[in-house]
């Protein structure tokens, strides 16, 4: 394994547990998601360059402009649960109530 997969995978899986283990804020929890998106870019990016190909040459950009997609939605139910909740922990939410 060279030291920029080791590195990408690393990033990937601090973002998994990241989220999987601290999931104390929805902020938090939002910014593992935006790194694990974007060590998923710099991987399709990179092997898109290692391929010359120019069919993997749209990946990258599509998955960017997805993730832009994701985090503006993520900000939007972050501002909407503190203004309704007044704080962003998830252990507050509740989605049995209204």
């Amino acid at each position: 394994m060279t030291p920029v997969h080791f590195s990408l995978t690393s990033a990937f899986m601090l973002g998994l547990m990241g989220l999987a283990f601290h999931r104390t804020h929805l902020l938090s929890a939002l910014l593992c998601l935006e790194g694990m998106m974007l060590s998923l870019f710099i991987a399709l990016a990179l092997s898109a360059m290692q391929f010359e190909s120019t069919i993997f040459s749209a990946a990258p950009m599509l998955l960017l402009a997805s993730s832009a997609c994701e985090a503006s939605a993520g900000l939007a139910l972050l501002v909407a649960t503190a203004r309704t909740h007044g704080t962003d922990r998830l252990q507050n939410l509740n989605l049995l109530q209204c």
